[in-house]
């Protein structure tokens, strides 16, 4: 079964990334607040490359009626191992709903790679959110100095 590449929710579109796209996504990533404080040196040299988005599957949300095509979130699923790599929606735009159809896409691409499960290594504050959209917790990766320095949780959705 083939997903297709789009979708769309009220002005909401998810579509797949190409190239052109990755300086744009290396902004988001490096720019959330989320990443502020203690989590800075995680993304501060963090780069999402032209070669990873044509290696994975990444996908952008963006707001079909904004003519300058601000990218509003984006994910990327990895194959093998099956994995949520990235996931983020940009500051202003959480609280939306933009992170729970990011997460229903990437099922739906999941499922049409036929994957039964997908493994997430979330940073600390998104747990909440991973498990609100029905990631279930697996256990614990431990911290990795110095390029990750806490514990993260592991969860994983599994694919129906």
């Amino acid at each position: 079964m083939q997903v297709p590449s789009t979708s769309t929710r009220g002005e909401i579109v998810i579509r797949r990334a190409v190239a052109r796209d990755a300086k744009r996504l290396t902004r988001l990533v490096r720019g959330s607040r989320a990443y502020e404080g203690q989590y800075a040196a995680m993304v501060a040299g963090y780069r999402v490359g032209p070669d990873y988005v044509e290696t994975h599957r990444v996908f952008v949300a963006f707001d079909a009626d904004d003519a300058a095509g601000r990218v509003l979130g984006f994910y990327s699923l990895v194959l093998v191992p099956p994995e949520l790599d990235l996931l983020f929606v940009a500051d202003g735009m959480q609280g939306r709903g933009i992170g729970q159809l990011l997460v229903e896409h990437m099922k739906s691409e999941a499922r049409a790679a036929g994957l039964d499960r997908v493994r997430v290594v979330s940073h600390p504050p998104a747990e909440g959110f991973y498990r609100s959209v029905g990631a279930l917790p697996t256990g614990t990766v431990s911290a990795n100095p110095p390029a990750v320095a806490w514990d993260r949780p592991e969860l994983e959705f599994l694919i129906q």
